[in-house]
């Protein structure tokens, strides 16, 4: 039956999990609009964040912890993997760079699978978020209402960095003509390489995150990758503010749509999305001026 309560139930939702989808879209636009590389590793790097959380969460029982190591680690993941790999398929074709990636995505799947079993694992939230919260009209879960302000600093952190820091001048100068901030002097192989641990650190981020809401399996990155693609087609190739936009109207799209016909959900996300690239080829906030 639909009630104002089940209505404003699926708002909450919506924005819950868009701001989740925005905060992931976040670092795959900056990687993708900065290095020019399609990485199909973001989603397991969201599950892996998830994962080594749980292992911090379980060792020491604190979600902070979990927290803090969810989004470190794969962080640091993500800096050996440019330094490594990512590296050398910089002048590559694009076929190339997404075989390598989704080949490594396969490898963290079945890595974690190999240590932490198929089976589904949970995070408990931290007891201060716990049960639910009488909001007037409707009872909601109150670690969701949390998760849209925990997401909202990382993104506001994340925005400070690229807007009002040297280092944010430089990749929003590399999103524009990598070829002219080479030619300014500065070494770009390093910024390249703090962008992809940036963009890592926030699918880690958001996977421990997410952990308290939806239960870990390896595959959990597959389903979140897809959707973070098309936010990123929403928003904009290479837009942070198209990102967080992006991710708030894929939310929506979802959750609402699922109320009155799960089975309708992602259709209706990729009618979406067909529609801004008739409308709009560029995205929402996209820009002229990457390939």
């Amino acid at each position: 039956m639909l009630t104002w309560s089940n209505f404003l139930s699926q708002l909450f939702n919506g924005l819950a999990l868009g701001a989740l989808l925005a905060l992931i879209a976040s670092g795959l636009t900056i990687i993708y609009g900065t290095l020019g590389v399609l990485n199909l590793a973001h989603g397991a790097m969201f599950m892996l964040g998830g994962y080594a959380g749980y292992a911090a969460w379980s060792a020491s029982g604190s979600f902070v912890v979990a927290l803090v190591a969810g989004t470190l680690s794969v962080g640091v993941l993500g800096l050996v993997m440019e330094r490594v790999i990512i590296r050398h398929f910089y002048s590559r074709p694009g076929e190339d760079q997404l075989l390598v990636t989704f080949g490594l995505a396969i490898c963290f799947v079945e890595i974690v699978r190999l240590i932490f079993s198929s089976l589904t694992k949970t995070v408990t939230p931290p007891a201060a978020l716990a049960g639910i919260t009488n909001m007037g009209i409707m009872f909601y879960p109150t670690y969701r209402l949390a998760v849209v302000g925990i997401v909202a600093i990382a993104l506001l952190a994340l925005y400070i960095v690229l807007y009002r820091t040297r280092l944010g001048l430089i990749v929003r100068a590399g999103i524009d003509d990598a070829v002219m901030v080479d030619s300014l002097g500065i070494d770009v192989y390093r910024v390249f390489m703090i962008v992809f641990g940036l963009g890592s650190m926030a699918a880690g981020f958001a996977g421990i995150v997410n952990a308290p809401v939806v239960s870990l399996t390896p595959e959990v990155g597959e389903t979140i990758l897809v959707q973070t693609f098309v936010v990123v087609v929403i928003g904009g190739v290479g837009s942070f503010p198209g990102a967080i936009l992006g991710g708030l109207v894929a939310g929506e799209i979802i959750s609402l749509t699922s109320m009155v016909n799960p089975g309708y959900a992602y259709v209706m996300l990729f009618a979406a999305m067909a529609l801004v690239l008739l409308v709009r080829p560029h995205g929402l906030l996209g820009a002229r001026g990457r390939e």
